[in-house]
């Protein structure tokens, strides 16, 4: 049974907008502050970077909309600061110290990251809220998880979404899609699952950092990935 202390958890724009079509579903905040509570409470450190799917998602609304890539990844990451604030105020009410720290200079809402700064913020037992991305067009939020989770020495990345861990294929599509429960980085390249864009998951092998995706809209399930339980897939 692994147990991790120091955390990155990934959250897709997707899971904020619950049963809506776009947007934010307040319900869903205040249930994944609670799902975080629940870590924070056994004095593990947490840090969470957002994407931003739910209100714009980049490369793929861009080519909607004709427009310039690079301009629509810069939205993309305006959207996911959105969904920081929206958490960041859900967190603070259930009495969880935060910070949000933005790859993109906007000093009046958040603080820009700074990687010294971020390991003290941790030291001191706050909630980091990582958004913008990396600050850089090109770049997924699946990439600059893995980015900050290198830089702040974080033991593995977490990835919360709406299905119980990697399958073969679509499970909501093919009822004989195979679940998988171990995974090497090479695998999941060369089997072409789309679970993290290949940058971050190259990252992720370079450094040994292990990976697991697990369903987070399950009560309890972000509580009993930390302590080690054998649900969801590991990818190392």
């Amino acid at each position: 049974m692994r147990k991790y202390q120091k955390i990155i958890l990934k959250l897709s724009g997707e899971i904020f907008k619950g049963k809506k079509v776009y947007g934010i579903d307040p319900p869903i905040c205040r249930r994944l502050a609670r799902e975080i509570k629940s870590v924070w409470s056994l004095k593990k450190e947490i840090g969470i970077v957002i994407g931003g799917g739910n209100i714009f998602r980049g490369l793929m609304d861009a080519r909607d909309f004709h427009m310039d890539r690079a301009v629509g990844d810069y939205m993309g990451m305006l959207a996911t600061v959105i969904n920081g604030l929206a958490l960041q105020d859900s967190l603070e009410k259930e009495g969880i110290p935060t910070r949000l720290m933005t790859a993109i200079s906007m000093h009046q809402i958040a603080e820009p990251y700074i990687r010294r700064r971020a390991i003290r913020h941790w030291e001191k037992e706050r909630v980091l809220i990582f958004v913008a991305g990396t600050g850089n067009p090109y770049f997924t939020t699946d990439t600059a998880a893995a980015l900050r989770a290198m830089e702040i020495k974080a033991d593995v990345v977490m990835k919360g979404t709406k299905v119980d861990g990697v399958y073969s294929s679509d499970p909501l599509k093919n009822k004989k899609a195979k679940k998988f429960r171990k995974l090497s980085y090479l695998e999941v390249i060369n089997r072409g699952l789309k679970i993290m864009d290949s940058t971050a998951i190259t990252l992720c092998q370079d450094n040994n950092l292990p990976i697991v995706v697990f369903d987070i809209t399950k009560e309890g399930n972000f509580k009993r990935v930390v302590k080690g339980e054998d649900i969801g897939t590991l990818i190392r």
